[in-house]
This record gives structure tokens, sequence and C-alpha cells, in this order.
């Protein structure tokens, strides 16, 4: 199956708890939205393809727990904990260092991170 090229960011619509927080996204495939992309807040696709309620649910259950995951960059380097998520981009620092309050080299990607720059650190 070939992807879908990505949508303009301006096309995609936030999903939101019930708080108001962004939780994720729904990058439309199709012109009336009925078929869409699931993606997180970093703007990783999360899903497959799938109808517009099916993905809002998935982002909707996802939430926001992996943004407290460790990070790796290019899928190398220490691990690194996201700081600061926003339009603006990803700030992260190392997740080992930061938490010993020192300081520690600031890393910023750009958001939405659809290269996928980031990954998933190995779980311990």
């Amino acid at each position: 199956m070939t992807t879908p090229e990505i949508a303009p960011i301006d096309t995609w619509l936030a999903v939101t708890r019930e708080d108001g927080e962004t939780v994720g996204y729904l990058e439309p495939v199709t012109d009336d939205y009925s078929d869409v992309i699931p993606r997180n807040r970093l703007g990783h696709a999360v899903g497959e393809v799938c109808d517009y309620h099916v993905a809002e649910e998935l982002v909707l259950d996802r939430g926001l727990r992996e943004l407290a995951e460790y990070w790796l960059l290019d899928g190398d380097g220490p691990e690194l904990t996201v700081i600061e998520l926003s339009p603006g981009g990803v700030v992260l620092r190392d997740a080992f260092l930061s938490k010993s309050l020192a300081p520690t080299r600031r890393v910023d990607v750009p958001w939405p991170d659809t290269a996928h720059r980031l990954r998933r650190a190995p779980a311990r």
C-alpha cells in the first residue's frame, strides 16, 4: 500500500478532549474528510487511513500519554523528553539530566514531525 501525500497542516482537524486539550489531529485523505489519517500531537500517523469517527476515537483513546515517553532523535543519541510542544516546534532535553535540573542542550525539531525524526526509545 502506498502512503498518501501529506495534506497541508492547515487542513488537519484538531481532536480535543472534553476539557479542550488537543490530543491529536485528523489529516484528510478525501475532500469531505470521510477518510482521514489519525495523528498524535507530534504529527506522527498512529493508524491507517480510516473513517473519520473511527480515527477520532482512536486519537481520543490514545490521549497525551505518549508525550511522557522517552524519544531518540534520528534513532540515536541520549534519550530525550519533550518539554515543549507547539506549532512553533517540539523542544526536547536530555531525559535524565533534565530531571536533575542540570543545564542541558536544547533539541529543537520542527512541528509536525512528519519526517519521523523522533522515535520512541526502546523500553527498559
